[in-house]
Order: C-alpha cells, then sequence, then structure tokens
C-alpha cells in the first residue's frame, strides 16, 4: 500500500498541471468531496469538479505552474497539508475576459484528508479575489 504521503504527492502535481480527473482519480475515492470559501469555486463541490477546473485553467493561462513550498504530514489525523504559489500569465482564450496579458502570483494551500490510502476530501485555502484582480478578471 502506497503511503499517503507518496498519494498526496502525486495527487498535487497531477492537480496542479492540469491532468485533470482522468489521472488524478487513481489517488482519491470515487465521491471526493471538495470544499473551499471561494466565490470562483462556488459550486464546486466534488473533487472530480476540482481537477477538470484546473485542467480548465490552463487554457486561458497555458503558461501555468506551481512551486511547492512546504509539504507535511499528520499521521495522526490522516490529512496531509500542502502550500504552494500558482504562476501564470493570462495568455490564452477562455478565460472570463478577453486575454489581459496579466500575470497572477497567488498563495494557496490544499488540506488532503484520507480515509486509507486515498483522499476523501479536500479543502483548498486561497484569496480568489486577490488572485483573479491579478489576472484581470475582477
Amino acid at each position: 500500500m502506497a503511503s499517503i504521503r507518496h498519494t498526496a504527492e502525486q495527487f498535487f502535481d497531477a492537480c496542479e498541471t492540469g491532468k485533470g480527473w482522468s489521472t488524478c482519480s487513481a489517488y482519491c475515492h470515487p465521491d471526493a468531496t471538495f470544499s473551499a470559501q471561494a466565490d470562483a469555486l462556488a459550486g464546486v463541490n466534488t473533487l472530480e469538479a476540482y481537477t477538470e477546473w484546473m485542467k480548465h485553467l490552463f487554457t486561458p493561462v497555458p503558461n501555468g505552474s506551481y512551486e511547492l513550498r512546504a509539504f507535511a504530514v499528520d499521521d495522526a489525523r490522516n490529512n496531509v497539508v500542502a502550500y504552494g504559489v500558482f504562476r501564470g500569465t493570462h495568455t490564452g482564450d477562455g478565460g472570463p475576459v478577453p486575454p489581459t496579458g496579466k500575470s497572477v502570483e497567488s498563495d494557496y494551500a490544499y488540506v488532503m484528508e484520507f480515509d486509507g490510502d486515498r483522499i476523501r476530501h479536500m479543502t483548498k485555502i486561497w484569496n480568489d479575489g486577490f488572485a483573479l484582480k491579478q489576472a484581470g478578471w475582477a
């Protein structure tokens, strides 16, 4: 059985590089849930929907990338926390407005809750308003 650290690392990379649910599902329960206190993600309540949201983000932000800044396993609570910075420039079509040419550098954290060796729920902690202003979307 894979460790939750390894599973979380693999999921994080797949999600943050826009692989979508077809790849991310290998690390999650099929009905894994998602939550975030961010208007940009209103109505996104499954991990499948979130990973697809991330996949589609690479259309308006084709050069999107992440920098993993911290990664911690909480064995007592069966959780993994990852903190990263997402960077990219709105040069592609498909965003809420025509390409702005503006760049975003946005801090965020994932709290991945495990049931066994798969993610059961993930919470994203993110200041979407700040990120959307940087990109020229708000």
